[in-house]
């Protein structure tokens, strides 16, 4: 495998492991330091109950989790602003919340990322929980965000 397609998947992978990090913040409220701590330490590249869980670009994790996790409430309204006339965030499920939050942050602090890529890798995200309805709202609505986070 070439270094920009290990590049690739180590962030995929860390997009996936960010999502869920973010989920499991959402559910149990798990210090940042604790939660960096188990997926470094126990997810990351290990194989749990024979699902081997790919490498992934810890810096990047770290970076998604800890920056989604700080701007939060920016995100949040964000969000808010681009659902449909009558919904609401908390109408929304925790991973679902859990995939916007994370591409929202990357679309607004990581411009190094393009947006096309960004949008991409989180309706890949929304495959591993959701059906095909559930991951075209994830391309709309990061769609919209970037208008707004890009330009």
């Amino acid at each position: 495998m070439s270094r920009n397609a290990t590049r690739t998947t180590a962030r995929a992978a860390a997009r996936l492991a960010a999502v869920q990090a973010l989920y499991q913040r959402d559910m149990e409220a798990t210090p940042i330091p604790a939660l960096l701590h188990e997926f470094h330490h126990h997810r990351i590249g290990a194989t749990i109950e024979d699902v081997e869980y790919a490498d992934a670009d810890v810096d990047f994790f770290d970076d998604l989790v800890k920056g989604a996790d700080a701007r939060t409430g920016e995100i949040d309204r964000l969000i808010e602003a681009k659902l449909a006339t009558g919904w609401t965030l908390a109408r929304l499920d925790k991973p679902m919340k859990a995939i916007l939050r994370a591409g929202s942050y990357e679309l607004l602090a990581r411009k190094d990322v393009p947006v096309g890529a960004v949008i991409s890798e989180y309706v890949d995200v929304a495959h591993a929980f959701y059906e095909k309805r559930e991951s075209g709202f994830v391309n709309g609505l990061l769609d919209a965000i970037a208008k707004d986070a890009r330009g």
